[in-house]
């Protein structure tokens, strides 16, 4: 080893000046001839350097000489002796080699990032975030790929609103009708998708774009205008979700969609003027419609609670009806039945009955003097009025009032025309007269 450190010795006089003289026993520097002692030459350095390194191997010298400063026989008094390649020392070499190449296997993955290794260009499997290890180059090697990251672009526009890219955002409906549309997609690898992302699919990102484009002309293609303008954006997004992730699942490209929104949603410029008219006719349309199912609401409930008021009162006149007439049919039966028993008894009653009830409702009474059969006419509301006010305790009723009134003026009558006739016997009551005593009801 110290014949090999002499051999790399910076510190040796004779170190690029080379020694072409022969007869010298190695007492003195070389020296090159015709020059003064300098700086050796930068040729002579790198081939000194060069037979050095190639004694080391076992090769002999170049050119002529012991290029270390002896005299050829490597036995001289201050030269370096040259020596053929030894085993160990290139054991040691080749052990040094092969560990640092090792070594090189060591790779540190970071926290969201995974490594895909390959073999030969062939998949072979993923490490996990860590210090991990594989097979050197070039056996194996190995591709970080980040899988937390949140990928965005956008479709329609590039940065903000106003830099569209029209061949993206037109878009047909299916009324035929031309819409401007932006929106933006968020994407992250799966998991398990990092192997996927880089070997099956040659442009992944690019793949993205075009199956969420893709996806948002069907959707849309599917749909009115009026729904994809104002009500149905929300569900237009989600539909367009689904088919871009079903799309990208297909193709196994190892990308799970995170986010689609729609920005920005409006007829083209060239349109807007008269698409704000139709807007505006199509609001004052639903104004009125509004109105008319207003003024429905008010009256449908109001005329259906007078046709249940008539119904109810109809079937309450029917059931007042029904229960009348089974009512006097049941009366009916009733008297015929006594009426068969007793038949001038109950032909008598019910003449008076029947009597009652008609001057219950009269005004004038009909009265049967004993002087004579005159009818007298009696201004009978008046005397009813007197009566009533005389009479102290509760009121009577119109039927009483008349017979006190009828028996007052009986008494009067009857008063007057006793001196004048004398005492006469009373006629006769005639079967066809009625006779009421003021006591009677």
């Amino acid at each position: 080893m110290r014949s090999f450190t002499k051999i790399f010795n910076l510190n040796d006089p004779g170190w690029g000046r080379g020694n072409k003289n022969d007869n010298d026993n190695g007492s003195e520097p070389p020296r090159r001839p015709g020059r003064s002692d300098g700086p050796p030459d930068l040729d002579e350095v790198w081939r000194d350097f060069n037979n050095r390194l190639g004694s080391v191997f076992g090769r002999k010298p170049k050119r002529g000489g012991n290029p270390f400063g002896g005299n050829g026989s490597g036995g001289g008094n201050g030269g370096v002796p040259a020596f053929k390649g030894s085993p160990k020392l290139i054991g040691v070499i080749v052990a040094i080699g092969v560990a640092l190449w090792l070594a090189s296997g060591l790779m540190i993955v970071q926290e969201g990032q995974v490594a895909v290794i390959t073999r030969f260009g062939q998949y072979t499997k993923t490490l996990s975030p860590g210090l991990q290890w594989r097979l050197p180059y070039p056996i194996e090697s190995g591709q970080m790929v980040n899988i937390s990251q949140l990928r965005t672009f956008e479709v329609g526009y590039r940065g903000t609103a106003r830099n569209k890219v029209l061949p993206e955002s037109l878009m047909l409906t299916t009324d035929e009708a031309i819409i401007d549309l932006q929106f933006v997609v968020q994407y992250r690898l799966e998991p398990n998708g990092a192997p996927d992302y880089l070997f099956k699919t040659s442009q992944p990102d690019e793949s993205v774009r075009q199956a969420a484009e893709t996806a948002m002309r069907e959707i849309v293609g599917k749909h009115p205008m009026d729904f994809v303008l104002y009500s149905g954006r929300t569900e237009v997004a989600s539909a367009v979700h689904k088919l871009a992730q079903s799309i990208l699942d297909r193709y196994e490209t190892g990308i799970q969609i995170s986010t689609v929104a729609i920005q920005n949603v409006q007829p083209p410029e060239q349109v807007q003027a008269a698409f704000d008219d139709a807007v505006k006719a199509g609001q004052d349309r639903e104004r009125q419609i509004n109105e008319g199912n207003a003024y429905s609401n008010q009256v449908l409930p109001e005329a259906e609670g007078q046709a249940a008021r008539m119904v109810q009162e109809a079937e309450g006149y029917r059931a007042k009806v029904i229960g009348d007439a089974q009512g006097d049919t049941a009366r009916f039966t009733s008297v015929e039945t006594e009426y068969a028993k007793a038949p001038a008894i109950t032909r008598e009653r019910l003449y008076l009955s029947t009597m009652q009830q008609i001057l219950e409702n009269s005004s004038k009474v009909m009265i049967d003097a004993q002087s004579s059969n005159n009818m007298l006419y009696l201004p009978l509301d008046k005397i009813m009025k007197d009566v009533s006010s005389s009479r102290p305790g509760p009121a009577l009723s119109p039927a009483e009032s008349a017979a006190g009134a009828a028996a007052a003026a009986s008494g009067n009558t009857a008063n007057r025309t006793a001196p004048a006739q004398g005492r006469q016997a009373p006629a006769p009551a005639s079967p066809n007269s009625l006779s009421i005593s003021p006591y009677s009801r």
